[in-house]
């Protein structure tokens, strides 16, 4: 449930806002790249460099995308891991044109020696490029038209210092209510003329873990089991008997979710465990726990973070059936 399965990508873009004003949630956020959007075209001059960070899926890339259409500008895009040599990155900033957007996602994942490159690309607007090697080596400079560079990170701190602060705004995307994803999830169901009900709203976006990513693909399995085991109308009761099938609880925990209490608490005697020892356990990488997993079990108070590792809180082993034990046995219960 956490990145588009291919065959959902054309799906999913069909979903994405192109327009601030179709954009739900994020209103003081909203309210500030208006106020850099409109303050642009006021000058005749491209947006300032942007960096967005935040948890995958709450509409970073939808942003970045949104702020090329208002701007009127064409939008590229790429990622870090895409961007290996400096030669990468010149392909790509070399055919821009003025006021277009470049967007890079897991910005923090950009190797050094492409960063160094990037540098004086957005403070300057120029681009150095080694020709030649060894002694024949020489350094050509390119002028850039002027353009926005928008980065999005789930990992702000890992986005070297001297790239970060080269960003004229920088914005972080938090979980969104539920009032907000219950209108998503209208809007997503009008555009895959779909049938939802009010209670059939809500239930979807009390499962959807303050993430419009996920209301969208739950939606999706719904609409599936309303088509086939319903009258294709989704209400609260065929959502909820959808979700159980496709193994989503009450809490919005899936079966990942659920397996990482599982070893933290049975496997691991409550914990500390360390998140490569969790990772092994649940057979997923560790970065994959940490990013896509660890931040709503923490933000919901299922796990907690210390030293030593991850521990389960009294939350977590009541919401698996299990009875707490007490602080005298070392688990931190909240």
């Amino acid at each position: 449930m956490k990145e588009p399965l291919p065959e959902e990508e054309p799906e999913e873009m069909t979903l994405r806002p192109r327009h601030m004003d179709d954009f739900i949630g994020q209103d003081e956020l909203k309210e500030r790249l208006t106020i850099l959007i409109e303050a642009a075209r006021q000058r005749g001059e491209s947006v300032d460099h942007v960096l967005f960070s935040g948890p995958p899926g709450l509409g970073k890339t939808s942003l970045a995308g949104i702020l090329a259409v208002e701007m009127g500008a064409h939008f590229q895009a790429t990622s870090g891991p895409a961007l290996e040599r400096p030669g990468d990155l010149a392909a790509v900033i070399t055919n821009l044109e003025r006021g277009d957007v470049l967007f890079i996602d897991e910005i923090h994942r950009l190797p050094r020696q492409v960063e160094e490159v990037l540098y004086p690309a957005m403070e300057d607007f120029q681009l150095d490029i080694v020709v030649g090697k060894g002694p024949a080596a020489r350094s050509i400079r390119l002028d850039l038209p002027p353009f926005t560079l928008v980065g999005a990170t789930t990992r702000v701190g890992r986005v070297a210092p001297p790239l970060r602060d080269r960003f004229g705004y920088v914005a972080r995307l938090d979980y969104y209510n539920t009032a907000d994803l219950g209108r998503i999830v209208t809007r997503s169901a009008a555009i895959l003329d779909v049938e939802v009900t009010a209670d059939g709203a809500d239930t979807v976006s009390l499962r959807s873990r303050g993430t419009p990513r996920i209301a969208n693909r739950l939606l999706r399995r719904v609409r599936d089991f309303a088509a086939v085991r319903s009258d294709g109308v989704v209400d609260g009761e065929t959502a909820l008997k959808a979700l159980e099938v496709f193994e989503v609880d009450e809490a919005g925990l899936d079966k990942v979710d659920r397996a990482i209490l599982d070893a933290i608490i049975v496997k691991f005697a409550g914990g500390p465990v360390g998140l490569s020892t969790l990772a092994i356990a649940v057979g997923e990488e560790p970065e994959t726990v940490e990013d896509a997993y660890e931040p709503f079990l923490l933000q919901e108070g299922f796990i907690q973070r210390t030293p030593r590792g991850r521990v389960a809180t009294g939350h977590a082993y009541t919401h698996m059936g299990l009875e707490p034990p007490g602080v005298e046995q070392g688990t931190l219960i909240p």
